[in-house]
């Protein structure tokens, strides 16, 4: 069973940084592609970022292209997302996925 737990999310002025993390168990990671999508209140599910299996392999959605930068340990069943540069539009709850299941989520708010 694909279980799928993000973190790391929380309150961050314009301009910061965040990194989120999502721990994966109950499939074999190391062989999954994985992506991190989110969704913005009032609004649909936006992918933002992909990864293949090995990290060799990464892609960007153009709003976050230069700012977010994908990653992942598969010693330690982890995605990661590192979020600089962060901006009121970031705004969303931020949610690792594998095909189409994703964990509960994490929320990030840019505010001053």
């Amino acid at each position: 069973q694909v279980h799928l737990v993000e973190s790391g999310g929380g309150l961050v002025q314009p301009g910061g940084s965040l990194r989120l993390s999502c721990a994966a168990s109950g499939f074999t990671f190391s062989t999954s592609t994985m992506n991190w999508v989110r969704q913005a209140p009032g609004k649909g599910l936006e992918w933002v970022s992909y990864i293949n299996s090995d990290g060799t392999y990464t892609s960007y959605a153009d709003s976050v292209k230069g700012r977010f930068t994908i990653s992942r340990d598969n010693s330690r069943n982890t995605l990661f997302l590192q979020l600089n540069n962060l901006k009121a539009d970031d705004t969303a709850i931020y949610y690792c996925r594998k095909e189409t299941q994703r964990g509960q989520g994490t929320q990030v708010t840019v505010s001053s």
